[in-house]
């Protein structure tokens, strides 16, 4: 029998959108963040003479005991790095991340988002959302080139399944393939997961379809089917072409149609280049969605995060905002991206130098951290990647007939040694 608290949040989301409630997982029916017994008596407790409620050690200052040896290594104020931080993350970081997708997504334009929930990145972001929303006979539809932490988040930690659509088709988004997956799911819950720039293919669509995916999106919405889409953007921002959609798909599902639950999943992690500060975000956006909806989503999620690993980093959320508050964060910004456009430039031009239809081609890339080449029949990836480590000192990644070349890793003067040696294993192992 579900706690009461979960009762009433699943009340206030069935009262303003029962479809809401209807994509919501067993797992996340049955969640809910305590307000009530040691979170409640220690909230009570705050600011009184003697407080002995909070799982902590104090010191006789009242502040957090820690070691002193510390103090030498860090410069970030005590209470910003070592008590606990509230399971929905610091409140100035929510707020201030919130504010920045309204920034880098002008089409959002006024409309109602939630306040973005700190998770301890990406990958565990994405496991919340799992929590909540994925059910074990449930099936995850996303393209054919994915991040293999898909399978380990939805099938073997879920129990649910994973539906595949070909990513491309004549070297463009595959609309037809896409659209096809949404039909042939039979279920009155589809969960879609788009992840563009897409890891491994680096590949973000066009403008033209981005709007051809919302209406594949809109139409299923439209004939009855509520649709859960988690939005994969890790990479976000990361663009480097024109005529490529540069804001995220967020802002053409956050206000589609109310059957349409767009969950925005992404952080600093790649944005700000800080991969072990362990920080993300889970954003909901919904068509009429209001604020008694949104606390009762966020409060779930909330739940999940304290019943899961607690609360994230005080220390890590502390030295992101000082960033974010220094004049000088945007020019950093630039600086960093200045370096992954140069290289990605530069791989361009290398494949464009050499004769690729010899021994693989180049899929599609536009964006991100990545690009792809598939082999050409009787080329085998697991041979090539071998002889690369082997004879060549060069480490890529191999899927099946696919290579997998991360550029974002590799400086700018070794890239064409990279196609190279790249060219040559595959002369090697064809002979």
């Amino acid at each position: 029998m579900a706690d009461s608290q979960a009762t009433q949040l699943n009340t206030t989301i069935r009262k303003e959108n029962s479809h809401v409630f209807d994509v919501l997982s067993e797992k996340g029916k049955n969640i809910f963040f305590p307000k009530l017994g040691i979170l409640a008596q220690a909230a009570q407790a705050k600011g009184k003479a003697i407080n002995a409620t909070i799982g902590e050690a104090i010191a006789d200052n009242g502040k957090s005991m820690y070691l002193e040896g510390f103090d030498a290594l860090i410069s970030v104020e005590s209470e910003n790095v070592f008590p606990y931080t509230p399971s929905y993350g610091k409140a100035d970081l929510r707020a201030q991340w919130k504010d920045f997708i309204y920034k880098k997504n002008p089409s959002l334009q006024n409309h109602a988002i939630s306040v973005p929930i700190a998770t301890n990145g990406l990958t565990h972001a994405i496991s919340m959302a799992a929590y909540l929303f994925v059910d074990p006979n449930d099936s995850v539809i996303l393209s054919d080139l994915y991040w293999e932490n898909y399978d380990l988040i939805f099938k073997n930690a879920c129990g649910g399944s994973i539906t595949t659509f070909s990513l491309f088709n004549d070297n463009a988004f595959n609309v037809q393939a896409f659209e096809q997956a949404l039909v042939q799911n039979k279920s009155n819950k589809i969960i879609v997961l788009l992840n563009f720039p897409n890891n491994p293919s680096g590949y973000t669509p066009t403008i033209t379809e981005i709007d051809a995916i919302q209406h594949c999106i809109l139409t299923q919405a439209e004939a009855g089917k509520n649709i859960v889409v988690l939005i994969d953007d890790a990479y976000f921002g990361l663009v480097y072409e024109q005529n490529i959609f540069t804001e995220s798909i967020f802002t053409k599902l956050a206000n589609l149609h109310e059957r349409v639950l767009a969950v925005k999943i992404d952080g600093p992690t790649k944005e700000d280049y800080v991969w072990g500060f362990r920080v993300g975000f889970i954003t909901y956006g919904i068509k009429n969605g209001t604020a008694a909806l949104y606390e009762a989503l966020e409060a779930k999620t909330a739940g999940a995060i304290r019943g899961n690993i607690s609360n994230i980093s005080n220390m890590s959320q502390s030295l992101l905002m000082k960033i974010y508050k220094d004049t000088a964060y945007e020019s950093y910004k630039k600086r960093t991206y200045t370096t992954l456009y140069a290289r990605y430039n530069t791989l361009k031009k290398a494949f464009q130098e050499i004769e690729p239809n010899t021994y693989f081609k180049p899929l599609p890339y536009n964006s991100g951290y990545f690009m792809c080449i598939q082999l050409h029949d009787g080329i085998e990836g697991e041979k090539v990647r071998q002889q690369l480590l082997q004879v060549y000192s060069t480490g890529v990644i191999v899927f099946g007939n696919i290579i997998r070349i991360a550029f974002s890793a590799v400086p700018e003067h070794l890239i064409y040694n990279l196609v190279n040696n790249i060219v040559a294993a595959c002369a090697d192992v064809k002979q």
